[in-house]
């Protein structure tokens, strides 16, 4: 299952970002051009596409571990999840073979209220195509209010992540700029390896003959001169890590798990806390609230028992705070 919700993550990334050619190597200018219009500016991607795919990958597996999901022995939950999560929609159907089970599906059709009528479910091992109808033949879990899936929220983030990595792999790259020396002649430059292997080596004293300065005139040069690049002024590595930090106190925020703000120099009073909270778990409680109604379809129609809740309730912790009294300075 786990190549499996790996292959539905990377066909719905595919179909988010406007790259799914459909075509094996060599892509023509048009997927390229389609690819590339999708984004504005249009090179504000990352290049390392497996940097993206890491970010992405880890980002949906602490998305979807937000909740904590009871379903029967017979689903697949893995597959159950991935649809959700990463196609939108899943519809439980009673079928002769399986029992009742989850299945990835379209959707057509549309009600008074412009809602979907039918669900378009397409399994090699089901007879044909199922277009069952929703409410009366299947319930339909959808991920968001707008039957839409979170990739590309997840891809937002991981594009953002994997461009901040690779400004730090850089950064670091380049801070292992070593000494740069110039001989102005060759006895020069084995004297220097001399000193630097002495120096290598940990030798209190390092020595080197006279001789082999040179004399210009009045004034006495060195047999060398040496280049030195200010690293710690171009080294910004820490100040990625912030970035990086930050971009994923952002995501969090989003799919509702609570972070202290790593921006916040001073910790943070009470009600600045409290108000965190509230950003945190307001959205998620809107799709909790459409997933319960669904689970509970699912009991009335078909008598199978699935549950979902908070697999660490955020709320718990206002309730504490309140308990305690808080510090509001």
């Amino acid at each position: 299952m786990v190549r499996g919700g790996i292959n539905i993550l990377r066909q719905e990334s595919e179909i988010m970002f406007g790259c799914n050619t459909g075509v094996g190597a060599p892509v023509m200018y048009n997927y390229i051009n389609q690819y590339n219009s999708s984004i504005c500016p249009s090179t504000n991607h990352c290049k390392n596409t497996q940097l993206f795919w890491y970010f992405q990958r880890y980002l949906l597996q602490k998305a979807i571990s937000v909740m904590k999901w009871d379903v029967p022995d017979n689903w697949d939950k893995d597959y159950f999840l991935y649809c959700l999560y990463c196609w939108g929609t899943v519809a439980i159907i009673n079928t002769d073979k399986f029992g009742v089970i989850p299945q990835g599906c379209t959707l057509k059709g549309y009600n008074v209220f412009y809602r979907p009528a039918q669900a378009v479910i397409s399994n090699p091992l089901l007879k044909g195509v199922i277009e069952p109808v929703i409410g009366e033949q299947c319930v339909l879990f959808k991920c968001t209010a707008d039957y839409g899936g979170i990739m590309d929220l997840v891809g937002r983030y991981a594009n953002e992540m994997a461009i901040a990595m690779e400004s730090l792999d850089m950064n670091v790259m380049n801070s292992k700029l070593a000494y740069v020396f110039r001989a102005r002649n060759k006895a020069g430059a084995e004297s220097l390896k001399k000193v630097m292997d002495q120096v290598m080596r940990g030798e209190l004293a390092v020595f080197y003959d006279e001789k082999l300065r040179i004399q210009r005139g009045d004034q006495t040069e060195e047999p060398w001169d040496y280049f030195v690049n200010n690293l710690r002024q171009n080294y910004i590595a820490g100040d990625v890590l912030d970035t990086l930090r930050r971009l994923e106190e952002l995501f969090c925020t989003e799919v509702g798990i609570p972070s202290a703000r790593s921006d916040k120099k001073e910790r943070m009073i009470s009600s600045e806390a409290e108000r965190n909270d509230v950003e945190t778990s307001t959205r998620m409680e809107m799709w909790l609230d459409g997933w319960k109604k669904s689970c509970s379809d699912v009991k009335k129609m078909f008598g199978v028992d699935v549950s979902v809740n908070w697999r660490h309730d955020p709320n718990e912790k206002n309730v504490s705070r309140e308990t305690s009294g808080g510090d509001d300075e």
